[in-house]
C-alpha cells in the first residue's frame, strides 16, 4: 500500500534552516507530481510546493516563495523540502503528498521559536 514517510522537523530559531524529506512507496513515484502542505495549530491544511514528476516545474505558496525549494530524486523515491529564513508563523506539521493519491503521511513538526 501507499507509504509516505515524513522526517528533518525540529525546533529552530527564525532565520534559521531545516531540510525536510519523504520517502515513499507503494506507488510508481516518479510518475507523479508531489507536493508539501502544512498545517498548523487550530488552521486547515494548506499547500507549500509542488514539484512535477521530472522536476521541471515547481510552484510555491506566496507565503514561502523565494525562501523554500522543493525537489525530488526519483532513484531514492524522496522528495525534498529545503526550508530557508523560517519565520514563526513557518510552525506547522509538514505532509506529503502524491497528487492524485489520497493518502497521506504521519507529517514532521516544524517549530521556529527563539
Amino acid at each position: 500500500q501507499v507509504q509516505l514517510v515524513e522526517s528533518g522537523g525540529g525546533l529552530v530559531q527564525p532565520g534559521g534552516s531545516l531540510r525536510l524529506s519523504c520517502v515513499a512507496s507503494g506507488f510508481t513515484f516518479s510518475r507523479y507530481t508531489m507536493t508539501w502542505y502544512r498545517q498548523a495549530p487550530g488552521k486547515e491544511r494548506e499547500f507549500v510546493a509542488q514539484i512535477t514528476s521530472n522536476s521541471i516545474s515547481t510552484t510555491y505558496a506566496d507565503s514561502v516563495k523565494g525562501r523554500f525549494t522543493i525537489s525530488r530524486d526519483n532513484s531514492k523515491n524522496t522528495v525534498y523540502l529545503q526550508m530557508n529564513s523560517l519565520k514563526p508563523e513557518d510552525t506547522a506539521v509538514y505532509y506529503c503528498k502524491a497528487v492524485n493519491i489520497g493518502s497521506w503521511g504521519q507529517g514532521t513538526q516544524v517549530t521556529v521559536s527563539s
